[in-house]
Parts: C-alpha cells; structure tokens; sequence
C-alpha cells in the first residue's frame, strides 16, 4: 500500500490541493463581506485583465479552447487506453493513474471555476445595490406592463430592417459592432455597473450551442462575451446586452435578463430598442398566458404583422431543438449547476425578470 501511494504521491497531493480549496470555497462562501472583497480585488481584476487580452483577437478564445479541451480529452482516453493496454503486470497502476489524473484535471477545472466566477453568485446582487426588488407581482400590474411593452414593441418594429417579407434583417455584425455602447445610459443610472465595454464576440459553432438551448455564454476563463449568431437575429442585440451584463459581475440570470432589456430599450439605437422590447414582451406574454390566456390573446392580436413574423420564425427555429436529447442534457446540467449556486427555482429562476419589470415599469404606464 504504500509503495501504491508513493507510486501516486504527485497526483494524489495534485488532488489534495483542490480539495482543499474546495473546502475553502465552500467554508467561506457564506461569509458576505469577504466574498465582496475576494471579488473586488482578485477575482473581477483578474478576469478582466485576461480579458483584455483574449479581445486582442477576433476569434472567441473561450471557444477555441472548448475544442482544444475536447480534442485533449478524447487524446488523453486514446493514450490511456494504449498505456493500459500495454501495461501488463501493472495494468491496475495504469488504470488507476489515469482515472486519478483526469479527476485531478477535472476538478481543477471546477476550482477555477468556483474562484473566477463562483465568488460572484456570493456577493452583493444588483437588486441590493440598485433597490430594485422583484416581488409579488399584480395581474392587473402584470397586464399594464404587458400592454407598455407591447405598445413599445410595435411603435419600433418599422425602425428596423426588414426583408420582402416583412423578417428581421439587420445585419448581424452590425448588432455586434454597437454592443460596446448598450450600457452607455445603463451606466449613467446605476454608475456600480461601470465597465469598459469591449463587445462580444461571435460563436463558430453556434449551431451546437443552439443544440444546447444557448443563445449566450460569459466565460469566465478568458473574460469573453460569446454570443450564438446561428438564431434568429431579432434578439442577438439583447442577447449580447445580456452577455455584457455578466461583465459586470452580475451572475443572476433573471438580473442580467432585466438588465439586458433595460440597456437595450435605453441605449438610443432602434435595433437595439426592438431587441429589448421583443425579449421583455416574450417574458412578460409568457406569464400573462398563464395568469390570464384571453388577454394574452387579446394583447397577441394588436401586434403588428412584422412582430408576429418575427415571434413565429423564432419559435420556428427553436422547435427543431425541442426536447432532443442534447437540450434535455444540457437543460439538466445547467439548472443542477443553477441550484448549486443558489438559484433555487432552476431554470424557473428566468420567470423572476419580469418581477423585475413590472416593479420598475409600472410607473412608467
């Protein structure tokens, strides 16, 4: 046993160190101000700084990456297998040195993660810093702001280009280009939410994140932005609002969802201003479909043809994605990872934007 040990002395103080820090992680996790202060002055920087690196280029690092991982993974299962293969005698060494070695991997992996971006899920929120609770919302409240999104949406669905049949047509690496500048008026109201905006950056395989139910992923590793440019375009502009949300440290879903309609519908670019109204409408209509159907289905038929255009090709594209086995995996990963951090309700978490809105909107009706 101990000649074993010895054999493994490298790997197993390699996976002592993370669990260690694990430990740490989670000890302290509970503790407010220190997570604040770990975020502030290590964390945030340092993603930041690795950011401004990765933005020297065009392509997504983060993505590069993601494939690099993949082709290192599958490489390491090959060699193994051969290592093992040719072990003989010491077949069960082999074994377990490479299984201890991809734990070791993996669970360095899921350490930086909880330390570059984990932190944040601990800190102050923006509800706290900015005093914009979500509560309990009103149906007569929920309806009025409903009806303001949707008299918004369509006052800005000539504002933006169109196709002969009447389709969304704005170009997308022109969204992309303007991202830099969606949280200009966002940043004049709540200053704490001051950043340097270095845009986002577009996904080669989109696809495969469409696959997944993505439309957007911040990460953390490279402090990129990344943005799916494989759906429907009429909602990149507040996808990418979204995105640049999770820059600023706001980890929360359903907060970063708030933000991005706000920072879209006040940035003073149509395209942007469509964006934001169409994603806040489709949350909003959503929850008054269930509160209340009929007038959901009222409010529906006032929409301008070219909005409805826009809400069935999106619903289109999404439905050839509905309930495969890759979204039905990647949905259970990601609210198991939600739930981890906090968010208690899941992917349901989404539903509390429009908590959000109607609180900050209902008296703007």
């Amino acid at each position: 046993m101990k000649a074993f040990l010895k054999a493994h002395r490298k790997l197993h103080i390699w996976l002592l160190a993370d669990l260690c820090l694990l430990a740490a992680f989670w000890l302290c996790r509970g503790r407010r101000a220190w997570m604040n202060a770990l975020a502030e002055h290590v964390t945030t920087p340092l993603r930041r700084a690795v950011g401004r690196l990765c933005y020297r280029v065009d392509f997504s690092v983060a993505e590069l990456l993601c494939v690099l991982l993949v082709a290192a993974a599958v490489g390491y299962l090959v060699w193994s297998v051969i290592a093992v293969a040719r072990a003989r005698g010491r077949r069960r060494h082999r074994t377990y040195s490479a299984a201890l070695g991809a734990l070791c991997a993996g669970v360095t992996v899921y350490v930086g993660f909880c330390f570059l971006w984990g932190v944040d899920y601990y800190t102050d929120s923006f509800q706290e810093r900015s005093g914009i609770y979500a509560q309990p919302v009103a149906q007569e409240d929920l309806l009025a702001v409903t009806e303001y999104f949707a008299d918004r949406l369509a006052e800005s669905a000539d504002r933006v280009e169109r196709d002969e049949n009447g389709l969304f047509a704005v170009p997308r690496e022109e969204i992309l280009a303007y991202s830099v500048h969606a949280y200009d008026e966002v940043e004049r109201q709540f200053p704490f939410l001051t950043f340097d905006d270095l845009g986002v950056k577009p996904v080669r395989f989109s696809r495969v994140m469409s696959a997944l139910d993505f439309t957007g992923v911040y990460c953390p590793y490279t402090g990129e932005s990344n943005v799916n440019v494989d759906s429907p375009a009429c909602l990149l502009a507040a996808t990418a609002a979204h995105e640049l949300a999770h820059q600023r440290s706001v980890s929360s879903e359903q907060e970063c969802n708030f933000l991005a309609i706000l920072a879209a519908t006040t940035c003073g670019n149509d395209v942007y201003a469509y964006s934001g109204w169409l994603l806040g409408y489709i949350y909003l209509g959503n929850a008054l479909y269930k509160a209340d159907p009929e007038a959901y289905a009222a409010l529906r038929d006032t929409l301008p043809e070219t909005v409805r255009t826009d809400l069935r090709d999106n619903s289109a594209y999404w439905a050839q994605f509905q309930d495969t086995a890759a979204q039905k995996v990647s949905n259970t990963v990601y609210e198991n990872f939600l739930k981890s951090y906090g968010e208690e309700r899941g992917l349901q978490s989404y539903g509390t934007v429009v908590d959000m809105l109607v609180v900050y909107y209902q008296d703007q009706v």
